[in-house]
Protein backbone atom coordinates (compact mmCIF):
# COMPACT_ATOMS: atom_id res chain seq x y z
CA UNK A 1 0.00 0.00 0.00
CA UNK A 2 1.17 3.24 -0.97
CA UNK A 3 2.79 5.51 2.35
CA UNK A 4 0.73 8.35 3.93
CA UNK A 5 1.93 11.39 2.63
CA UNK A 6 -0.20 13.39 6.03
CA UNK A 7 0.08 10.83 8.68
CA UNK A 8 -1.12 13.63 11.27
CA UNK A 9 -4.00 12.35 12.28
CA UNK A 10 -2.20 8.71 13.12
CA UNK A 11 0.39 10.76 14.83
CA UNK A 12 -1.78 12.71 17.10
CA UNK A 13 -3.83 9.15 18.28
CA UNK A 14 -0.47 7.56 19.21
CA UNK A 15 0.39 10.88 21.11
CA UNK A 16 3.28 11.70 18.71
CA UNK A 17 4.51 15.15 17.70
CA UNK A 18 2.53 17.33 15.19
CA UNK A 19 2.77 20.52 13.64
CA UNK A 20 -0.66 21.40 13.82
CA UNK A 21 -3.89 19.68 15.25
CA UNK A 22 -5.37 17.28 13.00
CA UNK A 23 -8.79 17.71 12.23
CA UNK A 24 -12.03 15.32 10.74
CA UNK A 25 -15.66 15.10 11.50
CA UNK A 26 -18.30 12.71 12.41
CA UNK A 27 -20.25 12.48 9.81
CA UNK A 28 -17.90 14.68 7.44
CA UNK A 29 -19.37 12.35 4.35
CA UNK A 30 -23.48 13.64 4.38
CA UNK A 31 -26.32 15.24 3.31
CA UNK A 32 -24.98 19.24 3.94
CA UNK A 33 -22.66 18.65 0.78
CA UNK A 34 -24.75 18.92 -2.19
CA UNK A 35 -22.62 16.53 -3.95
CA UNK A 36 -23.35 13.97 -1.20
CA UNK A 37 -27.52 14.59 -2.05
CA UNK A 38 -26.98 14.74 -6.27
CA UNK A 39 -24.83 11.02 -4.94
CA UNK A 40 -27.60 10.21 -2.63
CA UNK A 41 -29.93 10.61 -5.75
CA UNK A 42 -28.09 8.59 -8.13
CA UNK A 43 -28.38 5.87 -6.00
CA UNK A 44 -31.92 5.67 -5.42
CA UNK A 45 -31.98 4.56 -1.91
CA UNK A 46 -29.82 4.95 1.48
CA UNK A 47 -29.10 1.46 1.33
CA UNK A 48 -27.85 1.36 -2.10
CA UNK A 49 -25.55 3.66 -1.41
CA UNK A 50 -23.62 2.36 1.58
CA UNK A 51 -24.10 -1.52 -0.40
CA UNK A 52 -22.45 0.20 -3.63
CA UNK A 53 -18.72 0.10 -2.94
CA UNK A 54 -18.36 2.37 -5.72
CA UNK A 55 -20.95 4.83 -4.62
CA UNK A 56 -19.57 4.74 -0.84
CA UNK A 57 -16.04 5.21 -2.20
CA UNK A 58 -16.84 8.12 -3.69
CA UNK A 59 -19.31 9.85 -1.37
CA UNK A 60 -15.79 9.19 1.24
CA UNK A 61 -13.73 11.10 -1.01
CA UNK A 62 -16.03 13.94 -1.49
CA UNK A 63 -15.43 16.34 1.42
CA UNK A 64 -11.59 15.94 0.94
CA UNK A 65 -11.87 17.55 -2.76
CA UNK A 66 -13.33 19.99 -1.02
CA UNK A 67 -11.90 20.58 2.32
CA UNK A 68 -8.11 20.05 3.84
CA UNK A 69 -9.18 17.20 6.36
CA UNK A 70 -6.36 15.17 7.83
CA UNK A 71 -8.41 11.75 7.64
CA UNK A 72 -11.29 9.94 5.91
CA UNK A 73 -14.08 8.00 7.60
CA UNK A 74 -15.71 5.07 5.55
CA UNK A 75 -18.77 5.54 4.35
CA UNK A 76 -21.24 3.17 5.76
CA UNK A 77 -24.02 2.81 8.30
CA UNK A 78 -23.88 1.05 11.97
CA UNK A 79 -26.70 -0.88 11.19
CA UNK A 80 -25.13 -2.77 8.58
CA UNK A 81 -24.45 -5.52 11.26
CA UNK A 82 -27.82 -6.41 12.55
CA UNK A 83 -29.01 -6.45 8.30
CA UNK A 84 -26.27 -9.13 8.12
CA UNK A 85 -27.28 -10.98 11.11
CA UNK A 86 -30.66 -11.52 9.53
CA UNK A 87 -33.08 -8.53 11.22
CA UNK A 88 -33.67 -6.87 7.63
CA UNK A 89 -32.61 -3.07 8.11
CA UNK A 90 -34.90 -0.75 6.33
CA UNK A 91 -35.09 2.82 6.33
CA UNK A 92 -38.60 4.51 6.00
CA UNK A 93 -38.25 8.05 4.83
CA UNK A 94 -39.12 10.60 7.72
CA UNK A 95 -38.90 7.87 10.74
CA UNK A 96 -35.55 6.34 10.15
CA UNK A 97 -33.84 2.81 10.67
CA UNK A 98 -36.14 0.07 11.35
CA UNK A 99 -35.80 -4.23 11.36
CA UNK A 100 -38.32 -6.53 9.92
CA UNK A 101 -37.24 -8.77 12.88
CA UNK A 102 -36.51 -7.68 16.31
CA UNK A 103 -35.05 -9.29 19.41
CA UNK A 104 -36.75 -9.64 22.52
CA UNK A 105 -36.37 -13.06 24.06
CA UNK A 106 -33.96 -15.38 24.71
CA UNK A 107 -35.38 -17.49 21.42
CA UNK A 108 -34.30 -14.21 19.35
CA UNK A 109 -31.24 -14.62 20.69
CA UNK A 110 -30.69 -18.00 20.21
CA UNK A 111 -31.45 -17.68 16.80
CA UNK A 112 -28.52 -15.28 15.87
CA UNK A 113 -25.16 -16.15 14.18
CA UNK A 114 -22.13 -14.55 13.99
CA UNK A 115 -21.69 -13.22 9.90
CA UNK A 116 -18.82 -13.78 8.40
CA UNK A 117 -17.52 -10.46 7.09
CA UNK A 118 -16.20 -11.16 4.20
CA UNK A 119 -19.35 -12.99 2.99
CA UNK A 120 -22.02 -10.93 4.12
CA UNK A 121 -20.59 -7.65 4.62
CA UNK A 122 -18.10 -8.20 1.61
CA UNK A 123 -19.45 -4.96 0.05
CA UNK A 124 -18.12 -2.93 3.22
CA UNK A 125 -14.68 -4.69 2.71
CA UNK A 126 -14.68 -3.93 -0.95
CA UNK A 127 -15.04 -0.70 -0.28
CA UNK A 128 -12.72 -0.20 2.51
CA UNK A 129 -10.52 -1.26 -0.33
CA UNK A 130 -11.51 0.79 -2.85
CA UNK A 131 -11.16 4.05 -1.05
CA UNK A 132 -7.93 3.40 0.13
CA UNK A 133 -6.85 2.75 -3.04
CA UNK A 134 -8.04 5.89 -4.55
CA UNK A 135 -6.89 7.67 -1.57
CA UNK A 136 -3.28 6.80 -2.62
CA UNK A 137 -1.86 8.35 0.63
CA UNK A 138 -3.52 11.08 0.86
CA UNK A 139 -4.60 10.51 4.57
CA UNK A 140 -5.47 7.95 6.58
CA UNK A 141 -8.88 5.80 6.33
CA UNK A 142 -10.98 5.45 9.22
CA UNK A 143 -13.01 2.28 9.72
CA UNK A 144 -15.59 1.82 12.39
CA UNK A 145 -18.45 -0.05 14.10
CA UNK A 146 -21.38 0.87 16.58
CA UNK A 147 -20.85 -0.94 20.19
CA UNK A 148 -22.68 -3.79 21.55
CA UNK A 149 -24.72 -1.75 23.24
CA UNK A 150 -25.66 0.85 21.09
CA UNK A 151 -26.36 -2.12 18.17
CA UNK A 152 -28.42 -4.26 20.77
CA UNK A 153 -30.55 -1.14 21.87
CA UNK A 154 -31.67 -1.01 17.75
CA UNK A 155 -32.12 -5.01 17.69
CA UNK A 156 -34.27 -4.90 20.87
CA UNK A 157 -36.28 -1.47 20.01
CA UNK A 158 -37.15 -2.23 16.51
CA UNK A 159 -35.22 0.57 15.03
CA UNK A 160 -34.91 4.73 16.88
CA UNK A 161 -36.22 5.39 20.42
CA UNK A 162 -36.39 8.24 22.74
CA UNK A 163 -37.24 6.58 25.66
CA UNK A 164 -35.44 2.76 25.76
CA UNK A 165 -37.77 1.27 26.82
CA UNK A 166 -37.62 -2.30 25.12
CA UNK A 167 -33.68 -2.46 25.53
CA UNK A 168 -33.81 -1.18 29.40
CA UNK A 169 -36.82 -3.84 30.25
CA UNK A 170 -34.45 -6.69 28.14
CA UNK A 171 -31.39 -5.46 30.21
CA UNK A 172 -33.27 -6.10 33.33
CA UNK A 173 -35.62 -8.11 33.41
CA UNK A 174 -33.51 -10.99 31.03
CA UNK A 175 -30.17 -10.05 32.00
CA UNK A 176 -29.08 -13.84 30.73
CA UNK A 177 -29.99 -12.86 27.28
CA UNK A 178 -29.02 -9.51 27.49
CA UNK A 179 -25.51 -10.57 27.81
CA UNK A 180 -25.57 -13.26 25.37
CA UNK A 181 -26.49 -10.42 22.97
CA UNK A 182 -23.81 -8.41 23.91
CA UNK A 183 -21.56 -10.82 23.72
CA UNK A 184 -22.50 -12.27 20.15
CA UNK A 185 -22.26 -8.34 19.15
CA UNK A 186 -18.69 -8.29 20.27
CA UNK A 187 -17.34 -11.21 18.72
CA UNK A 188 -19.09 -10.01 15.01
CA UNK A 189 -17.89 -6.38 15.68
CA UNK A 190 -14.52 -7.77 16.76
CA UNK A 191 -14.47 -9.97 13.39
CA UNK A 192 -15.96 -6.53 11.07
CA UNK A 193 -13.06 -4.44 12.71
CA UNK A 194 -10.58 -6.68 11.88
CA UNK A 195 -11.78 -7.54 8.50
CA UNK A 196 -12.25 -3.78 7.99
CA UNK A 197 -8.04 -3.49 9.25
CA UNK A 198 -7.14 -5.85 6.82
CA UNK A 199 -8.40 -4.42 3.75
CA UNK A 200 -7.30 -1.04 4.34
CA UNK A 201 -8.30 0.79 7.78
CA UNK A 202 -5.72 2.30 9.48
CA UNK A 203 -7.58 3.16 12.19
CA UNK A 204 -11.01 2.27 13.94
CA UNK A 205 -13.72 4.18 16.00
CA UNK A 206 -16.34 2.45 17.89
CA UNK A 207 -19.15 4.51 18.15
CA UNK A 208 -21.34 3.92 21.19
CA UNK A 209 -24.00 6.46 20.65
CA UNK A 210 -26.13 4.82 23.28
CA UNK A 211 -23.90 4.34 26.51
CA UNK A 212 -24.78 7.54 27.75
CA UNK A 213 -28.48 6.56 28.91
CA UNK A 214 -26.85 4.16 31.47
CA UNK A 215 -26.86 4.21 34.91
CA UNK A 216 -22.98 3.91 35.98
CA UNK A 217 -23.72 0.54 37.31
CA UNK A 218 -25.19 -0.39 34.06
CA UNK A 219 -22.75 1.46 31.77
CA UNK A 220 -19.73 -0.62 33.13
CA UNK A 221 -21.45 -4.09 32.57
CA UNK A 222 -23.58 -3.70 29.45
CA UNK A 223 -21.20 -1.18 27.65
CA UNK A 224 -17.96 -0.51 28.32
CA UNK A 225 -17.15 -4.33 29.57
CA UNK A 226 -18.14 -5.25 26.28
CA UNK A 227 -16.13 -2.66 24.09
CA UNK A 228 -13.41 -3.66 26.53
CA UNK A 229 -13.73 -7.11 24.91
CA UNK A 230 -13.30 -5.76 21.34
CA UNK A 231 -10.46 -3.81 21.82
CA UNK A 232 -8.85 -6.58 23.40
CA UNK A 233 -9.49 -8.75 20.38
CA UNK A 234 -8.54 -6.11 17.69
CA UNK A 235 -5.19 -6.07 15.10
CA UNK A 236 -3.05 -3.67 16.26
CA UNK A 237 -0.93 -3.33 13.66
CA UNK A 238 -0.80 -3.93 10.05
CA UNK A 239 1.54 -3.26 7.29
CA UNK A 240 4.25 -2.75 9.73
CA UNK A 241 1.61 0.55 11.34
CA UNK A 242 0.07 0.56 14.51
CA UNK A 243 -3.82 1.06 14.06
CA UNK A 244 -4.94 2.83 16.54
CA UNK A 245 -8.37 2.55 18.27
CA UNK A 246 -10.61 5.19 19.22
CA UNK A 247 -13.66 4.56 21.77
CA UNK A 248 -16.57 7.43 21.91
CA UNK A 249 -19.88 7.04 24.29
CA UNK A 250 -21.98 10.36 23.67
CA UNK A 251 -22.88 11.44 27.35
CA UNK A 252 -20.06 9.47 28.63
CA UNK A 253 -18.05 12.30 30.56
CA UNK A 254 -18.63 10.36 33.99
CA UNK A 255 -16.52 7.22 32.93
CA UNK A 256 -13.40 8.92 30.92
CA UNK A 257 -11.10 7.02 32.97
CA UNK A 258 -12.72 3.55 32.91
CA UNK A 259 -12.32 3.58 29.08
CA UNK A 260 -8.91 4.73 29.33
CA UNK A 261 -8.27 1.56 31.13
CA UNK A 262 -9.46 -0.63 28.56
CA UNK A 263 -6.44 -0.61 26.29
CA UNK A 264 -7.91 1.79 23.33
CA UNK A 265 -5.66 4.72 21.79
CA UNK A 266 -8.16 7.84 22.13
CA UNK A 267 -11.49 8.72 23.68
CA UNK A 268 -13.98 10.72 21.53
CA UNK A 269 -15.86 13.49 23.33
CA UNK A 270 -18.99 15.12 23.25
CA UNK A 271 -19.70 19.06 23.88
CA UNK A 272 -20.37 18.75 27.68
CA UNK A 273 -17.03 18.66 29.17
CA UNK A 274 -14.39 21.00 29.15
CA UNK A 275 -11.45 19.36 26.94
CA UNK A 276 -8.72 20.54 29.43
CA UNK A 277 -10.96 19.00 31.92
CA UNK A 278 -11.02 15.52 30.35
CA UNK A 279 -7.53 16.09 29.27
CA UNK A 280 -6.84 16.88 33.24
CA UNK A 281 -8.60 13.62 34.60
CA UNK A 282 -6.88 11.00 31.98
CA UNK A 283 -3.41 12.38 31.57
CA UNK A 284 -0.77 10.97 29.42
CA UNK A 285 -2.91 7.17 29.21
CA UNK A 286 -5.11 8.35 26.05
CA UNK A 287 -5.56 11.07 23.10
CA UNK A 288 -8.40 12.38 22.79
CA UNK A 289 -10.47 13.80 20.29
CA UNK A 290 -13.30 16.17 20.47
CA UNK A 291 -14.92 18.59 21.12
CA UNK A 292 -16.87 21.24 19.34
CA UNK A 293 -20.65 21.29 19.69
CA UNK A 294 -21.97 20.72 15.99
CA UNK A 295 -24.38 23.92 16.40
CA UNK A 296 -21.70 26.52 16.52
CA UNK A 297 -20.96 25.58 12.63
CA UNK A 298 -24.40 27.82 12.33
CA UNK A 299 -22.46 30.67 13.75
CA UNK A 300 -21.20 33.48 12.15
CA UNK A 301 -17.06 32.77 10.69
CA UNK A 302 -16.24 34.68 13.41
CA UNK A 303 -17.76 32.77 16.03
CA UNK A 304 -16.98 29.76 14.67
CA UNK A 305 -12.79 30.78 14.84
CA UNK A 306 -13.60 31.78 18.59
CA UNK A 307 -14.92 28.69 19.67
CA UNK A 308 -11.95 26.46 18.04
CA UNK A 309 -10.02 29.24 19.45
CA UNK A 310 -10.92 28.38 22.72
CA UNK A 311 -11.09 24.54 22.52
CA UNK A 312 -7.67 24.50 21.56
CA UNK A 313 -6.66 26.43 24.65
CA UNK A 314 -8.71 24.29 26.91
CA UNK A 315 -6.56 21.41 25.44
CA UNK A 316 -3.61 23.71 25.74
CA UNK A 317 0.50 22.78 24.32
CA UNK A 318 1.27 19.25 23.57
CA UNK A 319 0.35 16.32 21.46
CA UNK A 320 -2.46 13.85 21.78
CA UNK A 321 -5.53 15.88 20.34
CA UNK A 322 -7.79 15.51 17.28
CA UNK A 323 -9.87 18.25 16.42
CA UNK A 324 -13.55 17.03 16.21
CA UNK A 325 -17.30 18.07 16.59
CA UNK A 326 -18.97 16.37 19.35
CA UNK A 327 -21.41 14.44 17.48
CA UNK A 328 -22.16 14.11 13.57
CA UNK A 329 -22.40 17.38 11.61
CA UNK A 330 -26.25 18.40 10.90
CA UNK A 331 -27.63 17.93 7.54
CA UNK A 332 -28.45 22.09 7.43
CA UNK A 333 -25.04 23.40 7.68
CA UNK A 334 -23.36 25.54 5.14
CA UNK A 335 -20.54 23.94 3.73
CA UNK A 336 -18.75 27.05 3.54
CA UNK A 337 -19.02 27.54 7.26
CA UNK A 338 -17.18 23.93 7.56
CA UNK A 339 -14.05 25.30 5.45
CA UNK A 340 -13.89 28.37 7.83
CA UNK A 341 -13.44 25.74 10.69
CA UNK A 342 -11.27 23.10 9.11
CA UNK A 343 -8.91 26.30 8.39
CA UNK A 344 -9.15 27.45 11.85
CA UNK A 345 -8.17 24.47 13.26
CA UNK A 346 -4.91 24.16 11.49
CA UNK A 347 -4.01 27.74 11.29
CA UNK A 348 -4.76 28.32 15.19
CA UNK A 349 -3.15 25.36 16.94
CA UNK A 350 0.19 25.55 14.96
CA UNK A 351 1.53 27.78 18.19
CA UNK A 352 0.47 25.14 20.20
CA UNK A 353 3.48 22.79 18.55
CA UNK A 354 6.26 24.73 18.36
CA UNK A 355 8.18 22.89 19.83
CA UNK A 356 7.92 19.99 17.90
CA UNK A 357 9.69 22.09 14.61
CA UNK A 358 12.10 23.90 16.27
Amino acid sequence: MTPLKNDRFIRALLRQSVDKTPVWMMRQAGRYLPEYRATRAKAGDFLTLCKTPELACEVTLQPLDRYPLDAAILFSDILTIPDAMGLGLYFSEGEGPGFKKIIRSASDVASLGVPDPMVELRYVMDAVSLIRRELAGKVPLIGFSGSPFTLATYMVEGGSTKNFQYIKQFLFSQPESAHQLLALLAQTISDYLNAQIKSGAQAVMIFDTWGGVLTTRDYLTFSLAYMRLIVDRLIREQEGQKIPVILFTKNGALWLESMAETGCDALGLDWMLPIGEARARVGHRVALQGNMDPCILYAPPARIEAEVADILASYGVGNGHVFNLGHGIHPQINPEHVDVFIRAVHELSAPYHQANSV
